[in-house]
């Protein structure tokens, strides 16, 4: 935690600062900041042209630290990470959620949620734990009408919230910045202190964890004069001293760490949840804007990976197998092709395997995550007596990238579908997991995929033709003329009146085949038999009307043959399985 024995204690709470374009995010941070750091209050040149946030701003407010959060004298140091609110950065928030202990989600108390707000909210339930929700430009209300305007949107920021894990979290208005952007300095913000109070109601003591790979998430790179480059970035697992070699994995460069600053301040160690800069020398700043740096060798780079997920309640639509989505994994964000598979259905109620995947188990093939309005697969609806749509407790999904992404292990990872309107009032979040198996090999294809046993489940339909003698009959209409019957011989099949039977070999030309039944046929079952090839007989000699007439006496239905397999999917060989 601190920097140095001598040094006063100093902990470090990440609070991201979210919400849509325009709401006042910026403003709101720098309000509330004393320190400004390098990335801070949209310093980048185009941020400024355009007036709204680029890229990930960080500043610090500091304040005496409260007694319950341990003993003092000591400082409580609240990080703000300004995330652009600008719709397509929505991947540069995506990797600012990932290292954010409280979340301020700012709504323009003119506006009330708007569809940034909406996403917002759903990336703080996926990786943040408590939420504090800013009403912002409450000088734009009319004095008289102000207080009730205030309430009547609390009211409503609740009831959004009821059923999110931040239910009841805190509500404050404020005025960041009275007067908008153009307002001389000397207008005082409101409500701003009143906010700092409830933050610092709000800190807790993060769960910070020291051992383990170092891993930090860089989000700006440039260099010093006489000094080296600098990478500065929040630490999101371990802990890094000065002299220690780090990587930058993506350009498979090693660099020792020369010097190291927290907000201005030299120091010599830092661990999980600080925001750091890091300087080493003969490192061209150009060639890493964001990424990560780690120990040496801790990280790999993956072209496909297993992930365990849920669908994201707000996204319209069925998450389809084979479809393409922008995948965020670590601070990455590329295309990548999924494919859906569930546990086998006897197993839809197992235990939730956190954190492991199980290779030694068989899963089922699915065209689309399941969920209440989804399509259920035949598989599912055989084995589901309740009319309803079963559920598995867990579903996971095989994704396979465009380009190789670099990441930890275990990592957060976001589908979305970024490429929607930006102006759609719709949210273009559409799942979120865990990577819990990622694939290096380039060739995984061979290597790696015919491990992962997930079936499909067939089934056809054919036929009785004619009986041949006790024990065995002859099928139509199973194959086409031109599939080779062989592959199928020696599986079982059903027929509609109960015998089990085998698949003999082919009979003729026209895909025809014979049918051994071990245990004979039934009584019943031969008479049945009887009748329908004496219609044909009937029918063959040209006695059309009597045709008709038994047809219409005789409701005798053809005997029908049920072939049921499954075919694991990644299998080389389409080896045909029954059980």
């Amino acid at each position: 935690m601190a920097a140095g024995s001598a040094a006063p204690r100093v902990l470090n709470v990440n609070v991201g600062v979210l919400g849509h374009i325009d709401s006042g995010k910026t403003a709101l941070a720098r309000a509330l900041s004393t320190t400004g750091s390098t990335a801070a209050f949209d310093r980048a040149p185009q941020s400024r042209a355009r007036g709204i946030t680029l890229d990930l701003g960080f500043s610090c407010l500091r304040t005496a630290l409260p007694p319950r959060l341990g003993p003092g004298p000591g400082e409580l140091q609240f990080t703000l990470v300004d995330c652009p609110g600008h719709a397509s950065l929505i991947r540069t928030i995506i990797g600012g959620a990932q290292i954010i202990d409280l979340m301020m989600l700012v709504i323009d108390v003119t506006k009330g949620m708007q569809t940034q707000s909406a996403e917002c909210l759903v990336i703080g339930q996926i990786a943040c734990q408590k939420m504090v929700v800013v009403l912002n430009k409450i000088d734009l209300l009319p004095e008289g009408k102000r207080q009730s305007a205030i309430e009547k949107m609390t009211k409503k920021m609740q009831k959004t919230l009821e059923n999110t894990k931040f239910c009841g979290c805190p509500i404050v208005a404020v005025a960041a910045k009275p007067g908008g952007p153009e307002a001389p300095e000397t207008e005082n913000p409101l409500g701003v202190s009143e906010l700092i109070e409830v933050l610092k109601s709000q800190a807790y003591l993060p769960s910070r964890d020291p051992s383990g790979h170092f891993l930090m998430a860089v989000d700006h790179c440039f260099s010093i004069k006489g000094q080296g480059t600098v990478m500065t970035g929040t630490i999101l697992s371990g802990s890094v001293s000065l002299g220690d070699n780090v990587e930058i994995p993506a350009l498979k460069v090693t660099k020792k760490v020369k010097s190291m600053q927290m907000f201005h301040t030299p120091v010599t160690y830092a661990m999980q949840g600080d925001r750091v800069g890091i300087c080493v020398t003969q490192f061209d700043p150009k060639l890493l804007e964001r990424g990560l740096i780690c120990t040496p060798e801790s990280l790999h780079t993956i072209h496909a990976a297993i992930i365990s997920l849920k669908k994201i309640q707000y996204f319209r639509g069925a998450l389809q197998t084979k479809a393409k989505f922008h995948i965020t994994v670590g601070h990455e964000t590329v295309m990548g092709r999924v494919m859906f598979f569930s546990p086998a259905p006897a197993n839809f109620n197992d235990e939730i395997q956190e954190n492991v995947f199980d290779f030694e188990k068989d899963y089922l093939y699915q065209e689309e995550y399941l969920s209440k309005d989804s399509n259920s697969s035949e598989e599912n609806k055989e084995n589901d007596q309740t009319g309803g749509v079963q559920l598995p407790r867990q579903q996971w999904a095989l994704l396979e990238f465009e380009k190789p992404v670099t990441c930890p292990k275990l990592c957060l990872v976001i589908g979305s579908k970024l490429d929607t309107d930006i102006h759609a009032n719709t949210c273009r979040l559409a799942f979120h997991g865990v990577l819990l198996q990622g694939m290096e090999d380039k060739n995984y294809m061979e290597t790696f995929l015919p491990k992962l046993k997930v079936y499909k489940l067939k089934h056809k339909e054919g036929q009785v033709e004619r009986v041949m003698d006790d024990y065995s009959v002859i099928g139509r209409s199973l194959f086409k003329k031109e599939t080779n019957i062989q592959i199928f011989v020696g599986l079982k099949v059903k027929l509609s009146t109960g015998e089990d039977g085998i698949i003999d070999g082919g009979f003729g030309q026209s895909g025809k085949f014979k049918i051994r039944i071990p245990d004979g046929l039934k009584p019943d079952t031969k008479m049945l038999l009887a009748v329908v090839s004496k219609k044909k007989s009937k029918a063959g000699k040209g006695d059309t009307t009597k045709e008709d007439e038994s047809s219409k006496n005789d409701s005798a239905q053809p005997i029908t043959i049920s072939l049921l397999f499954k075919r694991y999917v990644f299998d080389t060989q389409k080896k045909m399985i029954q059980s």
